[in-house]
């Protein structure tokens, strides 16, 4: 028999025989993109098929696109995408970044709610482990009657955002007790997130002994046809683009918003950052920072392909200096953001002043 809610059986006596009753527990669970388990071969395949066939993220017919993926795409991307990722991985812990700093945010923001016992934060990811499904019922054989799920990514988009829920959902379908769930919605606008940006542009570039001509937003990509068909993640980085750029009190020419990372043939959301970062070069721009609001926790995007591609790209085409801002991380900024947008969606399940 499934345990009772504590608010049920407070003045009733159970059986000798019933099982232990828990208390009523609210979780929080922080979720990211993902992370292969090594770089080897076989670890990227899976990782890259299990994120390749994501109808969220492509939403080509299966009869197509799993045999391009499964022949073409995954005989070869899989040692290129290894490559990068050993670039950057973690030796002290063997493991990505992304995993690292996620597990560190998780930590952190238990003893932020320090105050609240009843409180259970844990970490998944999206793809790759710990799974969404594990973490939840993990959660729920702790105690956990209510879940806020956060998916860590400021601007919404289907194919991150969405598809983050859709796996926990698809979890909640086996439950035969399911514990109320609350998702976290997007932040692109969020002051104490705005602030964060603009002040860690601010700290990055007064440390440095020159100053950028231009300083490029650089967002995940995503198809355009995406856009066209609703998704609101090209106004969110819009949007967020323009709050930073209020707030430093620049100029649009000084703060450029670009889109990485495209795949495939068919056009994507623009300015291309590599096209951009090239150009710029070219036109005579000598000094360059790029910053990546949309990524909460640096990873293979942030720190291969900007701080290292982009890079190279921008020194090979003439430029002379190039910085790339970190992500908010798990830092004392990151944290205040992330607990900021967590208790804010846990009013009426927690005391937001404890």
């Amino acid at each position: 028999m499934p345990d009772a809610p504590a608010s049920l059986t407070h003045s009733v006596a159970l059986p000798a025989d019933h099982p232990a009753v828990s208390s009523q527990k609210t979780g929080v669970m922080l979720i990211n993109l993902g992370t292969p388990d090594a770089t080897s071969y076989w670890p990227m395949r899976r990782y890259l098929s299990q994120f390749l066939s994501d109808k969220r993220v492509i939403d080509y017919p299966g009869w197509f696109w799993q045999p391009i993926l499964q022949g073409i795409i995954l005989s070869s991307r899989p040692k290129r995408s290894g490559a990068a990722y050993a670039s950057i991985w973690n030796e002290d812990r063997d493991e990505s970044p992304l995993r690292t700093i996620t597990r560190s945010q998780s930590e952190r923001l238990t003893e932020r709610f320090a105050r609240h016992p009843e409180v259970v934060v844990d970490w998944a990811m999206r793809y790759g482990q710990p799974s969404v499904p594990d973490v939840l019922h993990q959660m729920v054989d702790q105690g956990c009657t209510r879940i806020l799920m956060a998916a860590l990514y400021p601007q919404y988009s289907a194919t991150t955002t969405a598809t983050a829920y859709d796996e926990a959902f698809k979890a909640l379908l086996k439950l035969r007790w399911q514990p109320a769930i609350r998702t976290l919605g997007p932040w692109h606008d969020e002051p104490a997130y705005v602030e964060a940006i603009a002040t860690s542009i601010e700290d990055h570039l007064g440390a440095l002994d020159w100053e950028p001509e231009v300083v490029i937003t650089s967002f995940h990509g995503l198809p355009k046809r995406y856009h066209t068909a609703g998704d609101p993640y090209h106004c969110h980085c819009a949007k967020t683009n323009r709050l930073v750029r209020e707030r430093l009190g620049w100029p649009k020419e000084k703060l450029k918003v670009c889109f990485q990372s495209r795949f495939g043939p068919e056009p994507w959301l623009q300015p291309y950052l590599d096209e951009t970062v090239e150009e710029l070069a070219k036109q005579g721009v000598r000094r360059l920072a790029v910053v990546s609001p949309a990524f909460v926790s640096d990873c293979v995007e942030t720190l291969e392909e900007i701080d290292q591609e982009v890079r190279e790209e921008f020194l090979a085409n003439g430029g002379e200096q190039f910085t790339y801002i970190p992500c908010l991380n798990d830092g004392p900024q990151g944290m205040h953001v992330i607990e900021t947008v967590i208790r804010r969606e846990l009013m009426g399940w927690v005391d937001p002043l404890g």
